[in-house]
């Protein structure tokens, strides 16, 4: 008697495990067809992290050194990009600012700022971002040394639009009296260490 009492209960509890099993393996078929994969890329809105690291290869950028009171106080030139991590226009222009870094960043204060990061009052002071940004992304504004803006646009402003500005400030030939600007390789092959 105590066997068949213990064979039944053996096998409801039996049973009952396999109809748990099922039941979790269910739930978990159901999350994986159900769950929408997260995909973000550089034509899309979404947000998939620091804009200038995945899309420009650039993550010396973000933070700036300098906020944009201390560059002006040390008249120093300034590039001031205000941009959006989740906006596909601001993935788009970050190789732009990179490279604006890349021939300017030893002498000229590089600083994106995110407007997220723009604190909202009703008026701000000329040393505050917020005083620039005009409701838009991407957006450059750069400074020379006096703290004059000598250039301030919306949009996909042209790497050549800002190195003229730039030019101008620095007291530097213009770009078509001057040698091309050339970027250096740096995954450049040796033959001579092949040897």
């Amino acid at each position: 008697m105590i066997s068949i009492k213990f064979h039944f209960l053996h096998k409801k509890i039996a049973d009952w495990r396999r109809l748990v099993s099922k039941c979790l393996l269910l739930l978990t078929c159901l999350l994986i067809v159900t769950t929408q994969p997260v995909w973000a890329g550089i034509n899309d809105d979404n947000y998939d992290g620091n804009m200038f690291v995945v899309y420009a290869g650039n993550g010396s950028l973000v933070p700036p050194k300098l906020t944009l009171a201390q560059a002006l106080a040390e008249h120093k030139p300034t590039v001031m990009a205000l941009y959006l991590d989740d906006s596909s226009d601001c993935k788009q222009y970050a190789i732009v600012i990179s490279r604006v870094q890349e021939f300017y960043g030893q002498a000229a204060e590089i600083m994106p700022v995110s407007v997220d990061t723009i604190p909202a009052k009703p008026s701000y002071d000329p040393t505050e971002p917020g005083y620039y940004y005009t409701g838009g992304v991407p957006q450059v504004v750069v400074f020379n040394q006096s703290g004059e803006v000598v250039l301030n646009k919306q949009g996909q402003v042209p790497f050549e639009e800002i190195d003229d500005r730039l030019r101008e400030v620095f007291d530097l030939l213009p770009r078509t009296e001057s040698v091309q600007l050339k970027r250096r390789s740096f995954n450049e092959f040796s033959s001579e260490l092949a040897k």
